[in-house]
């Protein structure tokens, strides 16, 4: 009969010298963590207050351009010869032994391969192939690093979006730029630190911006594209003065309140969020007035142009570039005017055709406008759908969502410019080579902006979280900086 005391005892002994050895492995991994940088003191009076990167960053912020609906990367960037050669015909056997492992893509096609109607051209120093649909972002292309063998977790939109914007397929999780806002704060007290602009945010809505858990102070703030950013923000002029005098006892009252419960963090919190409002006021009316451009700027970003939906991204991206020249430290655009976005199951063309008029000028003159102003080398310009398409046909002239291998750039931010990184197989199925999650690729932005994924973490019901899950579970992506 197995004597159960003696061979636990055995176990120890054998595994780390009995229970003197346990001991001194719990002391040492306490030292081990006492070295490490831990969940972050925030102020809540001031929760904004810039802090100083755990190392050297690249990049002092990030402007995400975040491409709703899931665009078709070799229609766009990825260029695929073979597709071109096999339009039309039937789907090779060797693609077909893989298995649909997220579910419901393949089986929603066509066996027929479908090649977009586009020609392609090769561009700049490196040489990359760009679609015609992209001629303003061609004169870029050595300025992008792209990272060609993406690949998500879902193939659905609310999903796919939630992981790409919090990393988690669910709702409930900080997204990317309110944990960059808790790493980093804002290097501007009269401004959010992190800001939405957007007319449809994509499916899922404002769990894609949220704090969840993190302060309230993290989570992103919405401006309008057009007249005042926020609604309702300017008072009468008769009323300025009363306005600051009327804040002024009513703070007396919150401070005198707070001061007989201490420990309570919402109290002071909100005392500083009447504060951020009140200055919040002239600041944001400065950063919307984008008639103060020149009209070649305007003219530079569509804001001009007949096309309004260009016109109307447009206003978002030089609104972006305003926002983070004031230091604002995380600034989000969608692309969608509609709830539809890239996502053509039956009109690929049409959809493609349609968002890439609509975005093409002007993202290549948001990079233009900060590079010109010196602003490129310390913003961290991200390109990204929540998937990809696939190469097969759905409908009449269509793909399907496709989480398998899709195609993102990021500019800016000491990335390496012109290089690309991983590839897709022969018909842009499968990422092949290099295959990256999203989660390598939210560890890729906190580094480049000087954040430990490991070390960014906050205490939430007795567990560490993070942004990339498990403490190293993660990598960056290689190749992306120098």
């Amino acid at each position: 009969m197995l004597n159960f005391e003696q061979s636990r005892r055995d176990f120890l002994y054998r595994s780390g010298g009995g229970f003197a050895s346990v001991a001194l492995s719990a002391l040492l991994a306490e030292e081990s963590r006492a070295d490490q940088p831990q969940s972050l003191p925030i102020d809540p009076l001031n929760p904004l207050a810039e802090r100083v990167a755990q190392f050297a960053p690249q990049a002092k912020s990030v402007i995400f351009l975040f491409q709703y609906g899931g665009p078709s990367t070799f229609d766009l960037l990825d260029y695929k010869p073979e597709l071109l050669k096999l339009n039309g015909k039937p789907v090779p056997e060797s693609f077909k032994r893989q298995p649909d492992r997220v579910g419901g893509v393949f089986n929603h096609c066509k066996d027929e391969l479908m090649a977009g109607p586009w020609k392609w051209a090769q561009h700049g120093e490196s040489g990359h192939w760009v679609s015609e649909l992209l001629p303003h972002t061609a004169r870029h292309i050595d300025d992008l690093c792209q990272i060609r063998s993406m690949y998500s977790e879902s193939s659905n939109h609310a999903p796919a979006t939630y992981l790409m914007n919090t990393g988690a397929i669910l709702g409930g999780k900080p997204s990317l730029g309110s944990w960059v806002t808790y790493g980093l704060g804002s290097a501007n007290q009269n401004l959010p630190g992190y800001v939405l602009l957007y007319k449809v945010g994509g499916l899922g809505g404002s769990a894609n911006w949220s704090n969840a858990f993190l302060p309230a102070a993290f989570q992103g703030t919405q401006f309008r594209h057009e007249g005042s950013p926020v609604l309702n923000l300017q008072p009468p002029a008769s009323l300025a003065e009363v306005q600051r005098s009327t804040l002024d006892f009513a703070q007396t009252l919150n401070r005198k309140h707070a001061s007989l419960r201490p420990g309570v963090l919402d109290l002071d919190g909100r005392i500083a969020s009447y504060e951020l409002a009140y200055r919040m006021q002239s600041a944001a009316l400065d950063i919307g007035e984008l008639s103060l451009e020149t009209q070649a700027t305007q003219e530079s970003y569509g804001l001009l142009d007949t096309n309004k939906d260009k016109a109307l991204f447009g206003r978002m991206c030089l609104l972006s570039r305003r926002l983070v020249e004031k230091g604002v430290r995380f600034v989000q655009l969608y692309n969608a005017v509609d709830k539809l976005g890239w996502d053509g199951h039956d009109h690929n063309t049409e959809f493609h055709n349609r968002n890439a008029a609509q975005t093409d000028q002007p993202i290549a003159a948001l990079l233009a406008d900060l590079k010109q102003r010196g602003l490129l080398d310390s913003t961290l310009v991200i390109w990204a759908g929540e998937f990809g398409r696939t190469p097969m046909k759905q409908g009449n002239d269509g793909r399907n969502h496709n989480p398998y291998g899709f195609t993102i750039w990021m500019a800016g931010g000491g990335v390496n410019g012109g290089k690309s990184i991983g590839a897709t197989d022969e018909i842009g199925l499968r990422a092949i080579d290099e295959p990256q999650s999203v989660k390598n690729l939210h560890a890729t932005i906190l580094t480049a902006l000087g954040l430990h994924p490991d070390y960014l973490y906050f205490e939430h019901n007795g567990r560490q979280e993070r942004l990339t899950g498990v403490a190293q579970s993660w990598r960056t992506i290689p190749g992306v900086f120098s």
